[in-house]
C-alpha cells in the first residue's frame, strides 16, 4: 500500500486520474476538472506518467501540443475510483449536502471509452 501511495497519493493525483477516465485529456481540461492549480497539475501528470500510468500522446506539432490517456496500469485504477467514490458517498457526503447526488452522477455507471 505504501508503494501504491507513493505514486498516486500525492494530493490531485487521483483526480488527475479521474479526469482521464471521463474522458478529459488536454491540459487546460484537466486543470478544469480537478480545480487544481496548473502548475500542481503539470506536475502530477509528470509523476503519473514516470509511473507509467498516463502517457503522452502529440496531437499538434506547431506549437506541440499533448493529450493524455490512461495506460493498462492507468486503467487498473478504475475500479479503486469507483470504490472510493462510493466510500465518499456513503461517508464523507452528508446527507443533506446539495453536491451529494452531483458527486456520483459523474462517474457511476459512466460508459467510458478505453483511451
Amino acid at each position: 500500500m505504501a508503494a501504491a501511495l507513493e505514486v498516486v497519493g500525492e494530493r490531485w493525483a487521483l483526480l488527475v486520474v479521474r479526469e482521464l477516465w471521463l474522458g478529459s485529456y488536454r491540459f487546460g481540461q484537466i486543470v478544469t476538472g480537478t480545480g487544481a492549480p496548473r502548475d500542481r497539475v503539470a506536475a502530477r501528470l509528470q509523476t503519473l506518467e514516470q509511473a507509467r500510468i498516463v502517457e503522452r500522446r502529440r496531437y499538434q506539432t506547431t506549437p506541440e501540443r499533448y493529450e493524455y490517456h490512461l495506460t493498462e496500469a492507468g486503467r487498473a485504477l478504475i475500479p479503486i475510483l469507483k470504490s472510493l467514490l462510493a466510500w465518499g458517498r456513503e461517508y464523507a457526503i452528508s446527507s443533506d449536502d446539495p453536491l451529494r447526488d452531483r458527486a456520483s452522477a459523474g462517474c457511476i455507471g459512466r460508459s467510458v471509452s478505453n483511451n
